[in-house]
């Protein structure tokens, strides 16, 4: 059985503990990124199984229709990246771990970073001092801000409890229910999503992007931040309304933006809007991207290689496929 990986940008894959799991299989890693159908398709010609980390590369219908020897698509995670109509069709199943239970503690680190950073002006203090010229300006302390937590999952709760830690004033904001569930653990919630707008100094997404939550931000919402605010972004770009978190930092509300996520990714244009921004700090989708993330991820991924490869495939997220899926040669 042939396995193919991609989008492994540092061959980080093959270093990790969980991968002695692949060893009865042919493996191959691609360490590059390509969209373009024809080379994808070229590489994974003779895969029984692919390997996606995350939203990396999208698989479309006009990829599957070319592998006719592909039959289990193995990541972690949601899947708006992969047409699971057209797997279901061509008798692919797809696993994906929806990992209940803890958090991303990466994704919740990188935000307290991003906002740490952000606040206190870091990545610019440190430009200065490499151009000769010491300090550049005044940052602003933490302590006794209010930090609003916009989706009070697992990674938002996270995020909560750092800011709590830090002497921040925690505010939530989310769908009802789970506003209701934050009350009951000891959070303050908002009165209205303008409040939790006009309130926040600093604001930090935290939920999936669905059909629901697609421009879930505003113009109008951001145009309700103080001028001194941050907002961050460390979740999914399409979260907030297209162009609108430009126009909104070109207005002066908020005042500042820590983004780890684009909408188009990977982003290899340095002259996109937000990298030209001084109030901006701006991370590669770093969120997920550590050892100690991978090792959790790839156990799970390859876990449900080994359930499928023994016939009886988990995490399916398109079982209707099972009575007449492809069948490991």
């Amino acid at each position: 059985m042939k396995i193919s990986i991609l989008d492994d940008y540092f061959d980080t894959v093959r270093t990790l503990p969980c991968f002695a799991k692949l060893a009865p299989y042919q493996v191959e890693v691609w360490n590059d990124h390509t969209d373009a159908v024809d080379d994808l398709a070229e590489r994974l010609r003779d895969t029984d199984v692919l390997v996606l980390i995350r939203e990396r590369t999208a698989i479309r219908a006009a990829l599957l229709e070319r592998l006719p020897r592909l039959k289990l698509i193995s990541q972690r995670s949601v899947y708006p990246h992969i047409d699971i109509g057209a797997c279901t069709q061509l008798g692919i199943v797809v696993s994906s771990s929806q990992h209940p239970g803890e958090p991303s503690y990466s994704t919740a680190e990188l935000t307290l970073g991003l906002i740490l950073a952000a606040m206190r002006q870091i990545p610019q203090q440190m430009a200065s001092l490499q151009a000769g010229a010491w300090q550049m300006g005044v940052g602003s302390t933490v302590r006794g801000k209010t930090l609003g937590i916009f989706g009070s999952g697992r990674i938002g709760k996270a995020v909560a409890e750092y800011g709590r830690a830090l002497g921040m004033e925690v505010l939530i904001w989310a769908r009802e229910a789970s506003r209701a569930k934050a009350l009951t653990e000891g959070w303050t919630t908002a009165s209205s999503k303008a409040a939790f707008f006009e309130a926040a100094d600093i604001i930090t997404l935290h939920m999936r992007l669905v059909p629901e939550t697609q421009n879930v931000v505003t113009r109008a919402d951001l145009a309700q931040m103080k001028p001194s605010a941050l907002i961050v972004n460390t979740s999914r770009a399409g979260l907030i309304e297209a162009g609108a978190l430009v126009a909104a930092l070109q207005a002066g509300r908020p005042g500042m933006a820590a983004v780890d996520v684009y909408e188009q990714e990977p982003l290899r244009d340095p002259m996109h809007p937000l990298l030209q921004m001084k109030n901006v700090v701006c991370t590669p989708h770093l969120g997920y991207v550590t050892r100690e993330e991978w090792e959790l991820q790839f156990t799970d991924i390859f876990d449900q290689i080994n359930a499928y490869a023994a016939g009886a495939p988990i995490n399916v997220v398109n079982p209707e496929v099972l009575p007449r899926r492809r069948t490991v040669s």
